[in-house]
């Protein structure tokens, strides 16, 4: 079972924030051998969705009211520790951004921009494909929408 807390980049503690970049660039930079600005200046703008277990952040997400990074509202930055993925944590982490988006933001129309491996991971949370797959940082992606 994980905790999880949503706070604005201003909510963050210097260790917390650290610990949210340590594991993006642990996924999303060295174990997908993805060499991409994560640090994007997008984060001060997002609500941070944090899944700590243990004392230690295991799952992330951060979500943006429409406009700030889509024209809907928007989830990304989605990412669950290798050692934690068994537990399913990325659904918890997942319904947890939907329900924040829904509370923070009074929204239900979300869209994210998804890795096109992940299509039935994201259908499971009510999410469809819409359009055709593109490269982002050379990774296959697909955007998807949550109505």
């Amino acid at each position: 079972m994980i905790e999880i807390q949503v706070k604005s980049f201003q909510e963050l503690s210097t260790q917390e924030l650290y610990d949210i970049l340590q594991l993006r660039s642990e996924v999303f930079v060295v174990e997908q051998n993805c060499v991409y600005q994560d640090i994007d200046g997008k984060d001060q703008k997002a609500l941070h969705v944090i899944g700590i277990k243990n004392n230690k952040i295991v799952a992330y997400t951060r979500i943006f009211k429409p406009g700030d990074y889509f024209e809907n509202a928007s989830i990304g930055r989605v990412v669950v520790a290798k050692n934690q993925r068994q537990f399913k944590y990325g659904y918890d982490i997942m319904k947890a951004s939907i329900s924040a988006i829904e509370n923070s933001y009074k929204e239900t129309f979300i869209k994210i921009s998804a890795q096109a491996y992940l299509k039935s991971f994201y259908n499971n949370l009510g999410f469809k494909e819409i359009g055709q797959e593109y490269l982002e940082d050379d990774i296959p992606h697909i955007a998807m929408i949550k109505e």
